[in-house]
């Protein structure tokens, strides 16, 4: 079994040899089996025990003996203990998932502190089948159905090519002695349920189950990599902007529904939120949805991405003497006395006004529904919803559209438009400059 294990680190590029190995050491079989066969295969090992303090003195047991098994074996050894209880009341978690987190936390400072290669944990065969199955039961796809990989980072699985059944018998062969865990023989936990009920009673369907099981999971996992492959592709062509989501490329790729999901996952969307949206992609613009922090809108042939921003005060002043404005836009004020034709640059982003016809302090603001300016240019008044819809302007464009007012009166779509009302004439003294510095 040694061989076996060897070729499979080989195979898999898991290890290298002389750079250290954090092993996850309980003083279970599968830990005892793998920390005694990378110790034979020459890696420089640091054995490292959790006491989650969670089976009383036996808990305290496997510690001790897992300290004895490290010192027959000549290698460091290094233990912590965790209140598991508490730490799974905080975070609203179960106790399974607890150790878990906690376990993984403390193995990945003690990697850095040894500077080591790799984390190794004892997860075989059996595990990954019953893995498998545990996904199923909560519902999972391809990544639930492929299981444990062989390398998740720096945690590598040296033994999921190996079943219990054989390393029970190599620990036999070897008279290397371990522990066991009273609770795994207890239905009361998932996995002991899958293990002890559930895999028994597929055996008789199929005897060769697990090893049918294992093999399918092997190729989920080649699955997994073409789907990878393929998203990647879709983010690419359907996503190229990193924001927004081009509605007719997502929908030339079959199963179009599940690539938005994935697409949409680093965004907190679940799948019945997606499921909204995808039913949405036909439908008229204009739609928000929301997960956590983000809004996803519908607009036209694109869906808009957007973080939510902190709540924000939605007008701010400006006095008469002010020369900047530095938030929420920089703008710069400057007054000017005629005394000379004044040259008219043609940029959306510089407004000129008569300033005697402005009346202080200017306000700041974002615009709101019902407001209406008399374009530069026109006679008639115009609803800005309707000159935004003229512009094509999509949803968070509007959203960040601010207007700068004269009491009630628009003066400046900033940045698009000013007032006509407000525009120098013949009559002008004094002129204000305003420049958005974008």
């Amino acid at each position: 079994m040694v061989e076996k294990i060897a070729e499979y680190i080989k195979e898999h590029a898991l290890l290298v040899p002389g750079k250290p190995v954090i092993v996850g050491l309980s003083g279970g079989a599968d830990s005892v089996a793998l920390l005694a066969v990378l110790v034979r295969l020459g890696y420089p090992c640091v054995a490292a025990h959790c006491n989650f303090h969670l089976r009383g003195d036996e808990s305290d047991r496997d510690e001790e003996f897992s300290h004895l098994y490290a010192k027959s074996l000549q290698i460091p050894f290094v233990t912590t203990g965790f209140n598991t209880h508490e730490y799974a009341g905080q975070e609203h978690i179960s106790m399974e998932m607890a150790a878990r987190d906690l376990r993984y936390e403390w193995f990945e400072s003690l990697r850095k502190e040894h500077h080591a290669q790799a984390i190794a944990v004892a997860h075989h065969q059996d595990d990954q089948i019953e893995t498998i199955l545990l996904n199923l039961a909560r519902g999972t796809g391809i990544r639930g159905l492929r299981g444990m990989r062989v390398r998740n980072g720096f945690v590598v699985r040296p033994l999921l090519d190996c079943s219990r059944e054989e390393l029970i018998a190599w620990l036999a062969k070897e008279q290397l002695p371990f522990v066991t865990d009273s609770t795994n023989l207890s239905t009361d936990y998932k996995r002991n349920f899958i293990r002890h009920e559930l895999i028994a009673s597929f055996e008789k369907l199929n005897p060769s189950f697990r090893t049918t099981l294992a093999r399918s999971a092997g190729y989920f996992s080649a699955l997994e990599d073409m789907y990878d492959y393929m998203l990647a592709e879709v983010r690419l062509k359907a996503m190229p902007e990193g924001d927004r989501i081009s509605i007719p490329v997502l929908l030339k790729y079959p199963s179009a529904e599940t690539f938005l999901f994935e697409l949409l996952k680093p965004y907190e969307f679940n799948r019945f939120v997606v499921s909204d949206i995808f039913q949405s992609l036909h439908k008229e613009s204009g739609k928000v949805f929301e997960s956590p922090g983000y809004r996803v809108i519908k607009n036209r042939e694109e869906l808009l991405i957007c973080e939510k921003g902190k709540e924000e005060p939605d007008s701010y002043e400006i006095r008469e003497n002010a020369l900047f404005c530095e938030y929420p836009l920089k703008l710069s004020f400057r007054k000017i006395v005629l005394q000379e034709e004044l040259p008219i640059l043609k940029d959306k982003q510089i407004a000129y006004f008569d300033y005697d016809k402005i009346s202080f302090p200017l306000t700041l603001r974002r615009w709101k529904k019902g407001d209406w300016f008399v374009p530069f240019g026109m006679k008639g008044r115009k609803k800005l919803s309707d000159y935004f819809s003229d512009r094509k302007f999509s949803i968070p464009e509007k959203e960040e559209q601010w207007i700068l007012c004269s009491g009630n009166d628009i003066i400046w779509v900033v940045g698009e438009r000013s007032d006509d009302r407000y525009r120098i004439d013949q009559q002008t003294n004094c002129v204000l400059i305003v420049k958005n510095f974008i």
